[in-house]
């Protein structure tokens, strides 16, 4: 996660949607760089609502608006499925060598997720919170050229990511049964998506009634 506070902005980094590589382009930008741990530099909104957010508020003036990446999410659980197939995950629980791309969505499927299949969605990462907390720009992990076009002109500068954590070329295939039900499971992660529109304009989720997600 980024926080630029002359733009005014903070950029989330949605997994497996090349938020390393802008983070890498982006820091010596940034007021507040979180790289580390994991749950804190991929905080999604709940976290960056509950313990970032106040922090921002107190110490920044103005509002903020939030941005963030999304990607189709058949291929987003492609590219989980292919990144954890690499060499050194070998004998790791959250390894899918020696599973096929339907193994590996249908344990996503489950109700019960096996470790190797438990990789979260990007619509519960961005589900906007019950006090207005929400992403303002969202951009579709395709539209390399729109998302870099928005930071450019809200930074002020010109950024040329490099490709980092690149995960093996495997192809890909996935039954028709097996597309159709997880597209019915996870109908808002595909709902978003297709909503997101030019310049990162979409309509946020509503917030669920229930009680925020714990940290």
């Amino acid at each position: 996660m980024l926080v630029f506070s002359k733009a005014r902005l903070v950029l989330l980094s949605v997994p497996k949607t090349g938020s390393t590589a802008y983070e890498a382009a982006l820091a010596p930008l940034a007021a507040i760089v979180v790289s580390a741990p994991p749950e804190l530099k991929h905080a999604p909104v709940f976290r960056y609502n509950r313990f970032f957010r106040p922090m921002i508020d107190r110490f920044f003036e103005g509002s903020f608006d939030v941005a963030a990446v999304m990607r189709q999410p058949l291929d987003w659980l492609g590219s989980w499925y292919r990144y954890r197939q690499r060499p050194e995950m070998t004998g790791h629980p959250n390894s899918t060598q020696g599973l096929s791309f339907d193994d590996f969505v249908t344990a996503y499927c489950s109700g019960d997720q096996p470790d190797f299949a438990r990789v979260g969605s990007q619509a519960k990462f961005l589900e906007p919170q019950r006090n207005g907390a929400c992403v303002t720009h969202l951009f579709r992990y395709e539209d390399q050229s729109g998302l870099r076009h928005f930071l450019d002109t809200r930074l002020g500068t010109s950024i040329a990511p490099q490709t980092l954590n690149l995960s093996p070329k495997v192809p890909l295939s996935l039954a028709p049964d097996i597309e159709a039900r997880l597209r019915r499971k996870f109908s808002e992660d595909f709902s978003l998506w297709d909503g997101i529109g030019s310049a990162g304009a979409y309509t946020p989720m509503r917030a669920r009634s229930k009680p925020d997600t714990p940290a």
